[in-house]
């Protein structure tokens, strides 16, 4: 059953075209990701259906009687409304009738004969009722979304006009969810939550009875999610029945046959068109009147050819460029035993952590769990209790901040840019131009600025530097899925040292070498990426095992090398195994640049990947020889 119908939706700002074909259905209990660049329209769509902004033309179908929960603006509640009672505004319909019932339930004590059979089957009625909208479950459902999105006694106590807006969005989801409606819209759904709480997402979502329509940047949730993809384009929409991943190779499949139909429509045309060119030729040198007619009916015929679009294969992408920069000493982040609280609050303890060059660190855990806290302290915005916190030698930081901000909002991008920097106009703008801030959009000031464009630009004057070390704190927060692709290929580029927190599970899965999870105030170690760091933990859940310290596991096998560490002078020299370590450093990248030009060409990527695996190991095997030579 078709539970919406959007039918050529036209929408303009004043003059400016936002789309001009919105088409797509979902059916009834359908789970569907709307998907394109930022500026596309995604959520005049969504304001479109929840009925918020209106169309210039086209049709929208509704089903009679469905309704509808979206978060668009976070409402004006009571001053005194505490957590609680903003999520029970959900429960309101079925309080209503309860409270009906009671009142039914006094009146039967003192009815008989005919009023009372009437009260009796009016209560039946409005029992039945009750237990259709879930009255019976209200408990149950507010503390499986309570627990969930981790909304704790403390939390449902706080006045709710005292919360950031991170949190009163939470609020907000918390309370649509409860409300179970039959169409549920979620535009980015998971910015605010941590990654267990979008991992309970995921499996909500998944068992939802009614329909749900995702705005999303996050492609592991996409891939987890949704049954269906729809992508706005250039204004028109593009239907894909399958996951995240299941697009990607489809929508490619589709680009190379709307190519080689191009191609060949384009042969077809040139062939015509140059015989049309000789017919009238001919007809002009044998004054001919049939070569003229010939070459009309062949004019008529091409000028009625439906062109096929050349599909565009080459968009506009940020170029990120890190220049060769000097290394830091091999030890680049070094913490022992930090301590940290936050007016008697424990937040860090006994905390150990140290990072070596070239590392990809990706630091996760839940919010409030510390992770921000550690950055602050290594980029000395906020001291420590106790313990120990440094960098290493020549360390040179480069900071993206999870929120952007300026300390001129009134400049324009170009003067933002050169601003501490001595740099001419001409070679700024084309710096910027690889930032895709092209012409006039230069001039655009800092507080016009999407927050993805904050980004782009804040990254743009960071690169500039001559860093070795990247701190990066959700880097990915405001940017569209190009975006995060390009990011992670420039990234995967750096030949320094990463440092970085992100909820983006794609992302860290391709990024990260490393995990290191916030765990009881202290971290626990996984040498891999996000899949097997989900391995690993879903290993421990089976067989209830204390969680392995790949720290402790280095610090055992030290005290095993030590014993071999004669054999190892005498038998491999350390300048040896230095050229050794370089030829599999380029060898590693070598692989990278592979995988970047065949993303598209899923076998081979695996492929390429297995190799990069076997390769880093091997080149981890070589290093450790040579720290034992060193020391």
């Amino acid at each position: 059953m078709i539970e919406l119908a959007l039918k050529e939706i036209e929408k303009y700002f004043g003059s400016s075209k936002i789309f001009t074909n919105i088409t797509f259905e979902v059916q009834d209990g359908e789970r569907v990701g709307l998907i394109g660049r930022n500026g596309t329209g995604k959520t005049t769509v969504f304001k479109i259906i929840a009925g918020i902004e209106k169309q210039d033309n086209g049709d929208i179908f509704i089903r009679k009687n469905s309704t509808l929960g979206y978060l668009d603006q976070i409402p004006t509640y009571p001053q005194q409304f505490k957590v609680t009672d903003v999520l029970s505004i959900a429960f309101e319909a079925q309080y209503r009738i309860n409270r009906q019932l009671k009142k039914l339930e006094l009146e039967i004590t003192s009815l008989v004969g005919e009023e009372l059979q009437n009260v009796l089957k009016k209560y039946g009625e409005l029992s039945e009722l009750y237990e259709a909208k879930g009255g019976y479950e209200i408990e149950e459902k507010m503390s499986k979304v309570c627990t969930g999105l981790k909304f704790d006694n403390e939390f449902l106590n706080t006045d709710f006009i005292s919360l950031s807006g991170g949190e009163k969005t939470m609020v907000i989801l918390g309370k649509i969810l409860l409300e179970s409606p039959d169409i549920l819209l979620l535009d980015e759904p998971s910015n605010h939550l941590d990654m267990s709480s979008i991992e309970w997402l995921e499996g909500y979502l998944k068992a939802y009875k009614g329909t749900v329509i995702i705005i999303s940047h996050d492609r592991y949730f996409l891939d987890r999610v949704v049954t269906k993809i729809v992508e706005i384009e250039e204004g028109e929409t593009s239907l894909y029945e399958g996951n995240y991943s299941y697009y990607v190779k489809e929508k490619q499949r589709r680009v190379f046959e709307q190519f080689e139909a191009y191609k060949d429509q384009q042969k077809k045309i040139k062939a015509m068109e140059k015989a049309i060119k000789q017919l009238r030729q001919w007809a002009i040198q044998a004054d001919n009147e049939k070569f003229f007619k010939r070459a009309a009916s062949m004019q008529k015929r091409l000028d009625k050819i439906q062109r096929v679009d050349k599909p565009v294969t080459d968009k506009a992408k940020i170029q990120l460029n890190f220049g060769d920069t000097d290394m830091s000493g091999k030890d680049v982040v070094n913490i022992k035993g930090l301590y940290k609280n936050f007016e008697h609050k424990k937040v860090l303890e006994n905390l150990n952590l140290n990072i070596r060059y070239g590392e990809r660190t990706a630091l996760i855990g839940d919010n409030g769990s510390g992770k921000s806290t550690i950055l602050k302290i290594l980029l000395g915005e906020v001291q420590g209790d106790y313990g120990e916190a440094k960098l290493g030698t020549n360390t040179k930081i480069g900071y993206l901040a999870q929120n952007i901000s300026f300390s001129n909002e009134e400049l324009t991008v170009i003067d933002a840019f050169r601003e501490g920097m001595n740099i001419l106009e001409g070679p700024a703008r084309g710096i910027l131009a690889k930032f895709l801030f092209y012409g006039e959009s230069v001039f655009k000031k800092i507080k016009n600025l999407s927050g993805g464009e904050k980004s782009r630009l804040k990254l743009c004057k960071l690169i500039q530097n001559d860093i070795n070390l990247l701190i990066l704190d959700e880097p990915t927060n405001h940017l569209d899925i190009d975006s995060r692709e390009n990011l992670e290929e420039a990234l995967m580029e750096f030949s320094g040292t990463i440092l970085f927190i992100s909820h983006d599970r794609f992302f860290i899965n391709k990024l990260a070498e490393r995990i290191c999870e916030i765990e009881n105030k202290t971290i626990v170690n996984y040498q891999g990426n996000y899949e097997y760091y989900k391995e690993k933990k879903n290993q421990f859940k089976k067989n209830k095992t204390v969680t392995p310290d790949i720290e402790k596991e280095i610090k055992s096998k030290k005290g095993k090398n030590v014993e071999k560490k004669a054999l190892y002078n005498m038998a491999v020299g350390a300048d040896i195994l230095e050229d050794q370590v370089k030829e599999l450093e380029e060898r590693l990248k070598d692989l990278v640049r592979q995988m970047n030009n065949n993303g598209s060409e899923y076998d081979k990527l695996l492929e390429l990947e297995n190799e990069r695996v076997k390769t880093q190991e091997q080149l981890d095997i070589l290093i450790e020889k040579w720290m034992v030579i060193e020391d």
